[in-house]
C-alpha cells in the first residue's frame, strides 16, 4: 500500500479536485485527497496525500503558506480576482509609495478576514460559490486569520505583486480586495503561485504530465518538526496492538505528540507523549499489519 504526498505544480485552469482525480487514477485502489485548496485562476504547489498519508493532511494544511500574487488596483469584481465581472474604478486614483506601503504593513498580523463570495465556504451547509452564483443574499463573518509577513516585490500601477506568508485559512484573493477598500481604489487578484506549503515546495514540485510512482515523498515530510523516536522490535508489535511504549528521547510537555518510527526509519505511528509514565500512546497508526 502506498502511503506519502505528491508535490504537483497545479496548472492555471484546473480544480484542486481534478488534480486529485489524476493522482487517484495512478494511485489505485489507495485513496487520495488533497491538503490545502488552490484556485482554478491559482498555480503552484498543491499537496496531494496518498493512502494512509490523507490521514496526515491536517498537518500539511497546519504548515506555513507563502504566494507571490498579483493585484490590479482601481478594479473590482464579485469574485475578487479577474474571472469575475470586473468593474473599473473611476476616477483612478493616484497612490503614493508610501501610502502603499502603510496600507500593506496593516494586514501583517492577525486580522479579521472575510471570505470571498465566491469560495468554498459553507453557509448553512451550501457552499457560499453555489449561493453567489444562484443570486443569493447572504452574510459570510469575519474569520481571524494570520498574515506572518507581506512584501511588495513588484509596483507598477495599476499592477501590484506581493509576496505573502501566511497560515491556514487565509485568502490571498480577500488581501487584495481588502487592500483595495482601504486604499479607495479597489483591488482584484490577477494572478497567484502558491510556492511552499510546510516543507512542500515549488522547486521538489512535479507536473501533472511528469507524475510516477517513484515520485512520491515520505509521509515524514509532514510531521517533520515533531519529536521522533526509533522503536525496538517488540515496541513495534507493541504500537500494533494499541499498547504505549517507553519514551527514550529528550524530556517533553506532557501530551506532546510524537512520532514513531521503525527499524528503516519509516513512519509506524504518531502517539502522544504521557508525562506521567514517560510512555507514549500510539493514536495514529500506519503499519502495514493495521487494516484500512
Amino acid at each position: 500500500m502506498s502511503c506519502g504526498f505528491y508535490t504537483i505544480d497545479k496548472p492555471a485552469g484546473m480544480t484542486s479536485r481534478r488534480v486529485v482525480d489524476v493522482v487517484a487514477k495512478l494511485v489505485r485502489p489507495d485513496r487520495a485527497g488533497h491538503a490545502g485548496t488552490l484556485d482554478p485562476l491559482a498555480t503552484g504547489v498543491l499537496v496531494v496525500a496518498v493512502g494512509r498519508a490523507t490521514r496526515l493532511i491536517p498537518h500539511v494544511q497546519a504548515g506555513r503558506k507563502v504566494y507571490r500574487a498579483r493585484f490590479l488596483l482601481g478594479r473590482r469584481s464579485e469574485t475578487d480576482d479577474t474571472s469575475g465581472n470586473i468593474e473599473l474604478v473611476d476616477p483612478q486614483p493616484a497612490i503614493a509609495p508610501e501610502a502603499l506601503a502603510t496600507a500593506v504593513k496593516s494586514f501583517v498580523g492577525r486580522i479579521a478576514q472575510v471570505p470571498p463570495r465566491f469560495s468554498a465556504v459553507k453557509v448553512e451547509g451550501r457552499r457560499a460559490y453555489d449561493l453567489a452564483r444562484a443570486g443569493k443574499d447572504f452574510t459570510l463573518s469575519a474569520r481571524v486569520v494570520e498574515v506572518h509577513s507581506i512584501e511588495i516585490t513588484s509596483w507598477a500601477s495599476p499592477e501590484l505583486e506581493l509576496e505573502i506568508h501566511c497560515g491556514s485559512g487565509t485568502y490571498v484573493r480577500s488581501i487584495g480586495r481588502d487592500l483595495g477598500i482601504r486604499l479607495g481604489c479597489g483591488g482584484v487578484m490577477s494572478g497567484l503561485i502558491r510556492t511552499r506549503v510546510g516543507p512542500f515546495t515549488l522547486e521538489t514540485a512535479t507536473g501533472l504530465e511528469d507524475l510516477r510512482p517513484e515520485l512520491l515523498q515520505s509521509p515524514l515530510l509532514a510531521v517533520a518538526e515533531l519529536p521522533r523516536q526509533a522503536l525496538r522490535r517488540e515496541e513495534i508489535v507493541a504500537i500494533g496492538h494499541g499498547q504505549r511504549v517507553s519514551w527514550r528521547g529528550e524530556s517533553l510537555e506532557d501530551r506532546r505528540e510524537v512520532v514513531l518510527v521503525d527499524s528503516l526509519g519509516q513512519l509506524a505511528a504518531l502517539g502522544e507523549f504521557r508525562a506521567e509514565t514517560n510512555q507514549c500512546a500510539p493514536r495514529l497508526v500506519f503499519l502495514d499489519s493495521e487494516p484500512g
